[in-house]
């Protein structure tokens, strides 16, 4: 009897202390807000069912952190238009770890400097709609897909196999070629590591972890051990990063005509940038050998557990869905025939597109989106948002809103096709979230899945073995639990 009453002073301690103004939202403890209800394996199916009980948009604390979530599209751009919102959440596991560096935590003038950098390069790469390097950027995705078809048909084929190791080494190829310059055997000891390490960070960096808000968690053992892994790992990368720049430096032509290679990479722009601004303010705020570190991890850690988990989730859904996969066979064998797959193909394929766009639905790779954080106290819909709030876009429960995508667990890529078979994403589909701070290397994604998936699909039938698990694992990335494929040659 004693302990309900207890909890209900504290609840009351909890609603008498919440801010006027607010949006709705359930009532939390103090010092830990509604942590104790967040399930820690499925945070997004928790806040997906606040969602539905308290509207679009409510609040809760976590921790002592105001969170504010919001679910509706169109609020969401609004919202995310203005500069107010465009900086990062206090979460303690990341800000504890990257002190504001890299591009996903910073904010003010080291964002934006740092992400017109990384956009530029993207330009210059040939990662962009516009540009003339796109033709070479389409050749260097095609290789590695290449390479990837013949591993499979190699060593693969016709065998129960977890797709999992040859995805992430092939993507992994691309994305190091991109961000350092430089690809790996399949057996490379320092490559086996960078993907355990890849792997391994992205299961314990959770946006929703207690730890996030509660940094006291940290002198546990369990979490203790997190964020010993976590702090070592980055160190230990940051040391072989530091490496690979001192025997790429020297090779560098101040030129940007000129390049170690055909496409430059991250590293060989960054350190020519450096060079460019040495002795200026902007070159000693932005350009530190600290910044390039963070800058590197981030950008060689989004784009390949984000691209690599949609992929597999692909791969899954449509083994699953044999009729789904023989119409889209039918696309590429109409479209691209027995030659290589182009960028210019993409237009001619509505099916394939609409295949990946219900993919980024029905599994939202980063379910609870990227934390924003506000910058200043903000109004949105008639309610108060104090500065220093976590701003969360739910993307789970935007993708899954029954309202707008009917049986929104069926997968059926035909809601992404209009009445002439065009396709058609909606606003309610925001993959790559949207605003200022939405993903830089959207387009680029968008060109390494379709060349992947039509590399793929033009080479083989994929048919997934057993009864899969298609709930997933939520870490940073919603991933699926192991799977395993028969791929048949279609030759």
């Amino acid at each position: 009897m004693i302990f309900y009453v207890l909890l209900l002073l504290l609840a009351l301690l909890a609603l008498l202390g919440r801010p006027r103004g607010l949006p709705p939202g359930p009532w939390g403890l103090p010092l830990l807000g509604y942590l104790p209800w967040i399930d820690p394996k499925a945070p997004h199916l928790t806040l997906a069912r606040l969602a539905r009980k308290f509207g679009p948009i409510y609040s809760l604390t976590l921790g002592r952190v105001c969170a504010i979530v919001l679910t509706d599209p169109r609020t969401i751009r609004r919202l995310l238009a203005k500069d107010a919102t465009s900086g990062r959440a206090p979460l303690y596991v990341t800000h504890g770890i990257m002190h504001g560096y890299g591009l996903i935590c910073a904010e003010g003038a080291l964002w934006r400097d740092q992400r017109k950098f990384v956009h530029n390069w993207l330009r210059s790469a040939g990662g962009t709609k516009l540009g003339g390097r796109r033709k070479l950027m389409e050749l260097l995705i095609l290789q590695h897909a290449q390479e990837l078809v013949q591993h499979i048909d190699a060593a693969l084929k016709r065998h129960a196999v977890d797709p999992m190791e040859a995805l992430r080494h092939h993507l992994g190829s691309l994305v190091n070629q991109l961000v350092f310059g430089r690809r790996y055997q399949r057996d490379d000891p320092t490559w086996i590591w960078l993907q355990e390490l890849q792997e391994e960070g992205c299961k314990l960096i959770g946006v929703a972890g207690p730890l996030n808000f509660l940094p006291l968690l940290r002198f546990l053992p369990t979490y203790k051990r997190t964020m010993s892994f976590l702090v070592e790992g980055q160190r230990k990368s940051h040391q072989y990063y530091q490496k690979l720049a001192k025997e790429v430096e020297p090779l560098v032509p101040l030129d940007r005509n000129q390049s170690l290679d055909a496409l430059p990479s991250l590293l060989e722009e960054f350190l020519r940038e450096k060079r460019l601004k040495s002795g200026t303010e902007d070159g000693h705020r932005f350009y530190s050998d600290r910044q390039m570190d963070h800058l590197l991890a981030d950008i060689f850690g989004a784009s390949l557990d984000t691209t690599l988990t949609t992929l597999r989730w692909f791969l899954l859904f449509l083994g699953v869905n044999q009729d789904v996969q023989r119409e889209l066979r039918l696309e590429i064998e109409a479209v691209v025939g027995k030659r290589a797959p182009s960028l210019e193909d993409l237009a001619a394929m509505p099916f394939l597109e609409a295949c990946i766009a219900e993919t980024q639905r029905i599994r939202s790779v980063v379910p609870l989106g990227v934390p924003h954080g506000a910058l200043e106290d903000l109004e949105v819909d008639g309610y108060r948002i104090p500065k220093g709030s976590l701003i969360l876009l739910l993307q789970w429960a935007i993708h899954m809103d029954e309202a707008q995508h009917r049986d929104p667990e069926r997968f059926n890529p035909r809601r992404f096709l209009d009445a002439e078979g065009r396709f058609c994403k909606g606003e309610f589909f925001m993959p790559f979230q949207t605003g200022k701070r939405m993903c830089v290397g959207d387009e680029l994604a968008k060109e390494i899945m379709f060349l992947f998936t039509a590399s793929l699909f033009q080479s083989f039938r994929v048919q997934v073995v057993g009864e899969p698990e298609l709930e997933g694992v939520c870490g940073i990335t919603l991933s699926p639990q192991p799977y395993q494929v028969v791929f048949q040659s279609l030759a």
